[in-house]
């Protein structure tokens, strides 16, 4: 707009100029007024036509001014149109995965909610299992109480858990249950062993009875006393016993073995009873528990093991010597299968030297050359052969 104003100024100033110029020419001959109305007149149709043009050039100007504007507007109504699209649909999109991961995490609650009823269920089901398992077994301990309480029961227990441990370890061969003696008496079991050990007795004693009052925390100082001495008496009574009975020479070895069946009996007499022990020692019985049994057994079973391989010696010696003897025949086999091979070797070495020698032969009468070209018959003249080249 500024431009136009100029433009406009600077043509008003040159139309000014021009009239002036004729002004001074024409001076004498027109009046000033009528020049002034001419030029009020030009200056007056010039500003006109010039504030036409710069009115139509603004109109232009303001017409493209707002159809920009327009252009623009709807431009940017576009863009925001197409940017809430966007957000709308980013919106969506993320209110469905949202929606999803909820609905994942309530089935994944769902799920180990369930999963951690049927564990519950399930655990229940174990709890009712062990309380009913724990039930009978309040009452085979009750049994075992009602057994253990009767002498001949315990005895019977005490066989059987021997019977157990025995034929978990030996062989049925080494050992016996209920095995007779010669002068009559009857064994819990017998182990034949090898020599020097030989056949031992094994005899099971539970002495429950004495010993239940001993651990009794209520009983009274005195009735302790008499618990204990009567132990301590039943001890010796078994010790002396299975010494007497079963402690046969020519029959059995010069020892035997008392069987205690529980632990506690067993650690109670090593524990605070030594002279019990030294009595044992004495007579030659020898204390065991099931656990210090299966110390016995496996003992033995080495001891067989090694009388098994100690007959079996002879056997391996025997053997070892026809290996000698095989090894022995094998050794002159190999020697002349040595010198038929090197005889071969030589046979081949003299033959090979003598298809060299006939090669080189058939080479030479090849390459022979004729003595006298001009004779009708050829003769041949042949090198003798040196000696190196005899065949």
């Amino acid at each position: 707009m500024l431009p136009l104003l100029l433009l406009t100024l600077l043509i008003s100033i040159i139309t000014l100029l021009a009239m002036i110029l004729k002004l001074k020419n024409t001076q004498e001959k027109t009046p000033i007024s009528i020049i002034l109305n001419e030029f009020e007149k030009k200056l007056s149709m010039t500003l006109i036509e010039k504030l036409n043009d710069n009115r139509f050039q603004l109109q232009q100007n303001l017409n493209d001014h707002r159809t920009s504007f327009d252009k623009r507007q709807m431009d940017v109504l576009k863009i925001i149109q197409d940017s809430l699209q966007t957000g709308r649909q980013e919106v969506q999109q993320h209110l469905k995965e949202i929606s999803g991961q909820v609905e994942k995490r309530l089935s994944d609650g769902f799920e180990k909610t369930t999963q951690t009823f049927t564990d519950i269920v399930k655990r229940l089901a174990l709890i009712d299992e062990a309380q009913k398992k724990m039930t009978e077994l309040s009452s085979n301990v009750i049994s075992l109480k009602a057994l253990l309480s009767d002498k001949r029961s315990r005895g019977a227990f005490g066989e059987v858990q021997l019977n157990s441990l025995i034929r978990n370890v030996l062989p049925e061969k080494h050992f016996s249950f209920q095995h007779s003696f010669h002068n009559g008496k009857r064994a819990d079991c017998i182990l034949f062993l090898p020599e020097p050990t030989g056949n031992i007795a094994i005899d099971a004693k539970f002495p429950l009875e004495n010993f239940q009052k001993l651990m009794d925390t209520e009983l009274s100082e005195s009735d302790r006393k008499i618990a204990e001495q009567q132990f301590k008496q039943d001890i010796k009574f078994h010790i002396q016993t299975i010494a007497e009975k079963y402690i046969i020479p020519g029959e059995t070895c010069d020892s035997a073995i008392m069987f205690i069946p529980a632990e506690a009996i067993f650690a109670e007499i090593h524990s605070h009873y030594p002279e019990l022990v030294e009595l044992s020692h004495q007579a030659k019985v020898w204390l065991v528990s099931p656990t210090t049994m299966m110390a016995i057994l496996t003992t033995a079973r080495s001891v067989l093991k090694d009388d098994a391989t100690r007959k079996q010696v002879h056997i391996i010696q025997e053997h070892l010597q026809m290996l000698a003897k095989d090894f022995g025949r094998f050794q002159q086999r190999m020697d002349g299968l040595q010198k038929h091979i090197e005889q071969a070797h030589e046979d081949v070495t003299d033959v090979n030297k003598s298809a060299k020698k006939i090669s080189s032969r058939f080479m030479k009468i090849e390459k022979v050359e004729l003595a006298d070209a001009s004779v009708d018959t050829a003769t041949f003249s042949l090198e003798p052969l040196s000696e190196e080249e005899a065949p």
